[in-house]
């Protein structure tokens, strides 16, 4: 992975918190490259700091000091309607709960961030082909019309990979996403986000469990705020 560019690049990233008349230094001088094309699971104790760490690869916030490239271009200091913009634009999320939209079918779920999309041209039978064609490849291609509440927890945590996937992200950023999921079901959703690593998609992974981050390339351990050490899991699914 030595010739590919870097989706992201984190240097120094700090992070406090004012907390009354205290300071919570959540990240403190993290240091975090992740390359195109590869699958890293982030894990640390709880206080770590590795949710703050996903809020800023998200951009869902900004850091106090230091800078973060995402996909080249240096997100650190823009306010909050520039970051969502490129939120948007640029990164698909997986959340634990899936955070889908009650009595509303698969297929309008996962169109969503294109309708959200300003910089999107498609039109709405366009919108509505390109989400279909995300569910089959997520195995629910019979399942399109089907609410959340008719589908299984597995089920619907793949609606919530196809709407991370519809908006062609840079990069997958997945928060505990088997956290929800009995073994059988948490097996099946890894290999399939390995098989879409294995198709070029990249993702990054928090997880408290190392059994899970095994199917990664490999895992960065944070404590304290900063980054203890990196591990290779031997998975190059590329």
């Amino acid at each position: 992975m030595k010739n590919r560019k870097p989706i992201i690049d984190g240097r120094d990233l700090v992070k406090i918190y004012q907390m009354g008349e205290f300071e919570v230094r959540a990240l403190d001088g993290a240091s975090i490259q992740v390359q195109e094309g590869e699958f890293v699971a982030i894990m640390g104790p709880s206080g770590s700091g590795k949710s703050t760490l996903m809020n800023l690869l998200g951009c869902l916030m900004s850091p106090t000091s230091g800078e973060y490239f995402l996909d080249g271009e240096d997100v650190s200091d823009l306010d909050q309607v520039e970051l969502a913009q490129i939120r948007n634009q640029k990164l698909g999320f997986i959340f634990q709960s899936y955070n889908l939209l009650a009595r509303t079918p698969a297929l309008q779920n996962v169109i969503l961030p294109l309708f959200y999309n300003r910089t999107s041209r498609l039109t709405d039978e366009e919108q509505q082909d390109k989400a279909t064609n995300m569910l089959d490849a997520v195995g629910l291609g019979d399942r399109i019309y089907h609410e959340p509440q008719e589908l299984s927890g597995g089920q619907q945590q793949r609606v919530s990979i196809a709407r991370a996937l519809v908006n062609d992200p840079v990069m997958v950023l997945a928060d505990e996403p088997t956290g929800n999921l009995d073994s059988k079901s948490g097996a099946e959703l890894m290999e399939l986000l390995v098989s879409l690593n294995k198709q070029g998609t990249t993702i990054v992974m928090v997880t408290h469990d190392p059994a899970i981050a095994e199917y990664t390339n490999r895992t960065i351990h944070l404590l304290d705020g900063k980054v203890e050490r990196e591990v290779k899991n031997g998975k190059e699914h590329k």
